[in-house]
């Protein structure tokens, strides 16, 4: 009998959830149960579940709370001793479970598994850059370089996740690595290189480029811990001052200072840190143009990024 559940937070992808479902059901090993919540959907997206009639999906409705929302929502309801993560956009080869499966078996103390993964970009898959080795991993010294876990590649033990608190409800970006840093200090987390799920960069409404302001009264400021390893801390500076730069695009220039402030710690980021400064010294209005020209060309030239 199968150890996992399968949780879909889903939300405006009428044009990408009938891919995704199918991709579960076409897996040599079927999961436990797949939940889909759908989280204030108005395209029709939750229409769409419940028209494929598909006896192993369970569609909860509720309101608008966010991804985080969705996703805890989801991991409590699930009966699996572990959650398998897909976003309504992605998909998975028919291996990808039957891989995790195996990989569980090997790795019972793990916290968390994290597998390879192509990037859609509408265009070609592009191999995502991962570690290259399955096993242990040093997660926080691996993350610095290469993407570990990212959602739809990721399967967690349901009960530590939910013990370290879920996802951050109302935090809109880097909710995931939020969970990842409590996960990773606590617990193994390991990784197959195995290349079985599809990231879609190109999807209509990929949530990571869709900015709206943050509702939560978490942080990755309360992450911070100087007693913890000094590798996690450099790695929550790096996602901060990523996601300042975000914020400091769509005009967030206090927001983008405060990180800068509280995360100037760190020794390993500080080409971020300059990127963050650059950005806040130009004028509002050009700042989304500036980083949308700057992560375009990132893209074009590594071909890897999310």
């Amino acid at each position: 009998m199968s150890h996992i559940s399968v949780i879909i937070p889903l939300y405006n992808k009428a044009n990408e959830i009938e891919r995704t479902l199918q991709s579960v059901a076409r897996q040599s090993v079927q999961p436990l149960e797949v939940i889909v919540v759908d989280d204030g959907s108005t395209d029709g997206s939750a229409e769409v579940v419940a028209a494929m009639d598909l006896p192993f999906v369970r569609l909860i409705r509720q309101r608008n709370g966010g991804v985080s929302a969705a996703r805890n929502h989801a991991m409590k309801l699930a009966q699996g001793e572990w959650v398998a993560l897909l976003d309504g956009d992605d998909y998975w080869q028919p291996e990808y479970l039957e891989n995790v499966e195996r990989m569980i078996e090997l790795y019972p103390a793990a916290g968390a598994i994290g597998t390879s993964f192509f990037i859609d970009d509408g265009r070609q898959l592009i191999a995502g850059n991962t570690p290259e080795k399955e096993g242990v991993v040093d997660f926080f010294r691996e993350s610095m370089t290469r993407y570990v876990l990212i959602p739809s590649a990721t399967v967690v033990r349901r009960d530590l996740a939910l013990a370290m608190g879920g996802f951050p409800d109302g935090m809109r970006m880097a909710e995931d690595q939020y969970l990842w840093t409590k996960i990773a200090r606590t617990a193994r987390v390991v990784f197959s290189p195995k290349r079985l799920v599809v990231y879609s960069r190109a999807a209509e409404n990929r949530s990571a480029s869709i900015y709206r302001a943050e509702q939560t009264t978490h942080s990755l400021e309360e992450l911070y811990d100087e007693n913890a390893d000094y590798m996690s801390n450099e790695y929550i500076a790096r996602v901060a001052l990523g996601k300042a730069l975000v914020e400091s695009a769509r005009g967030g220039t206090a927001v983008a200072q405060r990180a800068l402030e509280f995360f100037s710690y760190n020794t390993l980021s500080a080409h971020l840190a300059r990127k963050v400064r650059v950005l806040n010294a130009l004028p509002a209005k050009i700042r989304p143009m500036v980083l949308a020209v700057y992560n375009w060309l990132a893209w074009v030239v590594a071909r890897k990024g999310l």
